[in-house]
């Protein structure tokens, strides 16, 4: 009954210049090399040999089966060791929470826009590729010149979903002690005593931001359907 908003008021500022930029900001970055990594392992999971085949799609049913968190944990703690051991250092390398983060998050995330992206290159008609072939274009020119912008379109409006897991996934960083918005809001919390505010105001806001990045991507899906 004694809810307070002038904690929210005295520290939006801080929450959105420092917790939500950051998300934003890891967001994007992992955004990107997800789609780029998983552009490749669909590649390599529609390879003819079979052996880069089973790579790909073993790294993938992996990964969708681990929690993130345990990922987060994981890569934290276990990269500085990788780094060290790929470089030969006699100590661990300092890599750091964000560095850390981001490659978790773009190799998580690359699984699921792997399958995406999959299901978006099989979608494009055999037709297509047979006809590249005719005009004397390889695999590699192929996908790149007639069957990935194609998927791309076809596969923007999930792709962008994804991209709103993502957003929501990235408070995960919380366990690792980063300022992200949720992290932000946790020290402001205990610094006033006032998590009830606090946490309420933060659903509050990715409630809103959610809600309205899935309008966007459902009108443009509607857009993409009509073009199709």
């Amino acid at each position: 009954m004694d809810f307070d908003f002038d904690v929210i008021s005295r520290s939006w500022f801080y929450l959105f210049q420092t917790g939500m930029a950051f998300t934003l900001k890891l967001t994007a970055l992992a955004m990107t090399g997800g789609i780029l990594v998983g552009t490749l392992l669909a590649m390599m999971r529609l390879s003819r040999y079979k052996a880069v085949s089973l790579f790909a799609t073993g790294y993938v049913n992996l990964i969708r089966s681990i929690p993130l968190v345990l990922v987060i944990f994981w890569f934290y703690f276990l990269v500085p060791y990788i780094a060290a051991w790929v470089i030969g250092a006699a100590e661990p390398v300092q890599v750091g929470a964000f560095q850390s983060a981001l490659i978790t998050f773009i190799m998580f995330e690359a699984a699921y826009y792997c399958e995406i992206m999959r299901s978006g290159i099989q979608s494009i008609p055999r037709g297509q590729v047979w006809a590249a072939n005719a005009l004397g274009m390889n695999y590699w020119q192929t996908m790149a010149n007639v069957i990935l912008p194609q998927a791309f379109r076809n596969m923007i409006p999930v792709l962008l979903t994804q991209t709103i897991v993502l957003f929501q996934d990235v408070s995960l960083v919380y366990v690792l002690s980063i300022p992200d918005f949720v992290g932000a809001a946790s020290k402001v919390a205990q610094r006033d005593g006032r998590l009830v505010e606090m946490y309420s105001f933060v659903a509050l806001v990715y409630f809103v931001l959610c809600l309205a990045l899935s309008a966007l991507v459902k009108r443009l899906h509607q857009r993409v359907a009509i073009i199709r």
